[in-house]
């Protein structure tokens, strides 16, 4: 199943930030990740958004996600991003739902449903 990793990101050395992305699609795509979104504007429907970037990617499953997060030729290339930034970055597992058809509630989570 499909897992999702969203990075809200505050950007504080650019120049350095650059060098972290100048090598970031590279690595990535060994991985078979698929870049969703990138924005530094986003539309903020509730609540506050001080991020100056927030970036949405998707995997096939955790075990790739973790393999490309985890790799030494990843982990070389965040040091820049770590310099440059500062990143809260989760894992979010993908619903299930049968082809054609929306998501329903049992397939969700119960903390999710009893909200």
């Amino acid at each position: 199943m499909s897992v999702y990793l969203i990075a809200q990101i505050n950007i504080h050395n650019r120049e350095r930030y650059a060098q972290y992305e100048a090598g970031f699609m590279e690595i990535f795509g060994q991985y078979g990740g698929e870049m969703l979104a990138v924005d530094e504007a986003p539309t903020v429907l509730e609540g506050q958004w001080p991020h100056t970037r927030t970036v949405l990617i998707r995997f096939a499953d955790k075990v790739s996600a973790d393999a490309w997060y985890k790799s030494d030729a990843y982990q070389q290339l965040a040091c820049h991003r770590w310099e440059a930034s500062v990143a809260d970055v989760a894992i979010l597992q993908g619903v299930s739902a049968p082809s054609g058809e929306q998501a329903r509630m049992k397939d969700l989570p119960d903390e999710t449903r009893n909200k």
